[in-house]
């Protein structure tokens, strides 16, 4: 005879439990990671549409429109990061290939009528009067991939085939698009992408030194291969007297050393948001490469370490999020990510100060240019995504 089986019985306000625990979840307090990186994110992204307003005020002449386009990035980039933010990993990783495959196929689109070149670069794209850097994308595609494909050869880490094999031929492909649109800011930052998440990946420092062999050796070669590159590099622009080196200070040095006057004038205190003078045609990419040279002629000494100490606990947050994770793919893509970010700000602030020679790389959050920032946020989203995965115990912790 056949039993008809009966339904489970559910015991009285196990339902109502159920709902409480789902709902507990959904409620439960970030940890320390998330608010550092959101914070810091936040306010970096309100600080850089401030002064990308000032910058841009003195040169469009009350119209706004650059700083109007980069707040409607922020509008929309923002929510975009605590919407990631709220991913699951599984999501992330499934994404790990369509994202690299839609970001390159985005970046050749450069080399099609839609591209555009600026200062010497085709690395943009004109779309319903939109301008966007597809390469920037590419940044965090790259690291998501990168940590994906090591997390799939977690236990082959020791052979030097598997580690190769397919990262490094298409991270230079990817490259390799970038270089020839001649930006090399962009392609070195892509380098210390690549580096960075093999590095965190823990494979053996013989396997990871040839990479970083390739990487370096193919930027020398690339450098060498332009008289105009080799010059902006060997440029020692702090040293030059306008007086006595014409040719220095209305060539290749001229912005640098506007760069230098502003952050001079502006002492420790500033000489006042809004009242920057090298803003007014003397310094050209006020709003962009140079931004940081703004906020030190305005804001003075002050505000740049208020710039740089949000930078920093930026960096403390990410670095917890690497440190405390049990998951190869977290630790992977977040230091990939926190080595972009990071390494990025202090390329840029290194060339405003004279440290680097002048390579076009944009100030994360702060920089005028809608896609770098909308990129940046992802990122954040990412990371932020990361930090929601820390196990329960290892939250609030801080590691010395």
């Amino acid at each position: 005879m056949t039993q008809v089986a009966r339904p489970k019985r559910t015991e009285p306000g196990s339902a109502g439990l159920a709902a409480r625990v789902s709902l507990g979840r959904l409620f439960t307090p970030p940890s320390t990671e998330f608010l550092l990186i959101a914070s810091a994110a936040l306010l970096l992204t309100a600080f850089g549409l401030v002064m990308v307003v000032s910058a841009t005020a003195a040169v469009e002449s009350g119209t706004m429109d650059t700083a109007i386009k980069q707040g409607l990035f922020a509008l929309v980039g923002i929510p975009m990061m605590f919407l990631v933010s709220r991913m699951p990993l599984d999501w992330l990783k499934r994404l790990a290939w369509p994202a690299l495959i839609l970001a390159t196929l985005m970046q050749l689109l450069v080399f099609t009528p839609l591209g555009v070149d600026s200062g010497g670069n085709r690395n943009w794209i004109k779309v319903a009067g939109f301008t966007l850097q597809p390469s920037e994308f590419l940044k965090l595609a790259l690291a998501l991939w990168i940590a994906y494909v090591l997390l799939r050869k977690q236990t082959r880490l020791a052979v030097w085939h598997h580690v190769f094999i397919p990262v490094v031929p298409v991270s230079l492909l990817v490259i390799g698009s970038v270089m020839a649109g001649d930006d090399l800011g962009t392609a070195m930052v892509l380098v210390l992408v690549l580096l960075a998440c093999l590095f965190f990946s823990g494979v053996k420092l013989r396997l990871f030194i040839l990479p970083l062999l390739i990487g370096a050796g193919g930027v020398l070669f690339y450098a060498l291969s332009s008289d105009n590159r080799m010059k902006r590099i060997t440029a020692l622009c702090a040293n030059v007297d306008p007086s006595v080196d014409t040719t220095a200070y209305t060539g290749i040095c001229y912005q640098a050393i506007h760069g230098f006057w502003g952050m001079a004038t502006g002492g420790v205190f500033g000489l006042g948001l809004g009242n920057s003078q090298e803003k007014y045609g003397w310094l050209p990419a006020a709003a962009n490469d140079y931004i940081f040279a703004v906020v030190g002629e305005e804001l003075g000494l002050i505000g740049c370490l208020v710039v740089m100490a949000l930078f920093t606990v930026f960096a403390v947050g990410a670095f917890h999020i690497i440190r405390k994770t049990d998951d190869p793919f977290v630790r992977v893509a977040a230091g990939g990510i926190t080595v972009w970010i990071i390494g990025q700000a202090l390329i840029n602030i290194g060339v405003v100060i004279g440290v680097f020679p002048v390579m076009g790389v944009p100030l994360p959050f702060m920089s005028q240019g809608g896609t770098a920032l909308l990129s940046v946020l992802l990122a954040c989203g990412v990371l932020l995504a990361f930090a929601r995965t820390i196990p329960a115990g290892e939250r609030g912790k801080v590691t010395r």
